[in-house]
């Protein structure tokens, strides 16, 4: 007897926050497994057959640009971040069940943008600036889009009749309402974030942390 299915959909970019505040340190792949793990033992897939599990990210940039104020080099694909996201994905593929889904990693046009912290701060002092007063504006493209798109493809082609998504962006309301609507069961895992809109929490069927 053909057994209904379940997807894990995982907002990389929330997903590695939240561990990280929770296990005080950078999040590996194990983390992302055990996370996985747990969802599985959730009472609410408990009758479904697991299809795969989703990761979406956008693969670093590896531009070499100008510091802001000195002028130097920097090289992005030289920094601990990249190195750590790389070697993330490298070890998350290997995962059984796992499927990378990745968009692109885009630098702003102005590239630099000063700390929140330090206009707090030259507000109060005036200093001359330095290129640690600054962190590059970073946009992620596509990865948004393929969470919302890969929902709708599973509950059309019904693939799946329930989903498990790890998030906390609003963003996926439209995604949530669209799938219940096709039957697809929506459970919402948001890692214990306060911050989560209540309109994400009611279009899912299930919330849990």
């Amino acid at each position: 007897m053909f057994q209904a299915r379940y997807a894990i959909l995982l907002d990389r970019g929330f997903v590695t926050k939240k561990l990280q505040e929770r296990n005080r340190r950078p999040t590996t792949a194990d983390d992302v497994n055990a996370l996985c793990d747990r969802l599985r033992q959730s009472p609410h897939v408990a009758s479904y057959e697991l299809l795969r599990i989703y990761y979406y990210d956008a693969w670093p940039s590896d531009e070499s640009i100008s510091r802001p104020v000195s002028g130097d080099v920097h090289n992005l694909a030289s920094t601990p971040r990249f190195r750590h996201s790389q070697s993330l994905f490298d070890q998350i593929v290997m995962k059984p069940g796992f499927a990378l889904r990745m968009g692109e990693t885009r630098l702003l046009a102005d590239k630099w943008k000063l700390k929140p912290s330090v206009v707090r701060q030259l507000k109060q002092n005036p200093r001359t600036l330095t290129d640690a007063d600054f962190v590059l504006d970073i946009n992620q493209k596509g990865v948004d889009m393929r969470i919302g798109m890969d929902m709708a493809r599973l509950a059309l082609r019904e693939l799946v009749r329930a989903i498990v998504v790890v998030t906390g962006d609003s963003d996926f309301v439209p995604a949530f309402k669209f799938v219940r609507r096709e039957g697809v069961k929506v459970i919402l895992e948001t890692l214990g974030h306060r911050a989560v809109r209540p309109d994400l929490k009611h279009h899912a069927d299930f919330v849990i942390s």
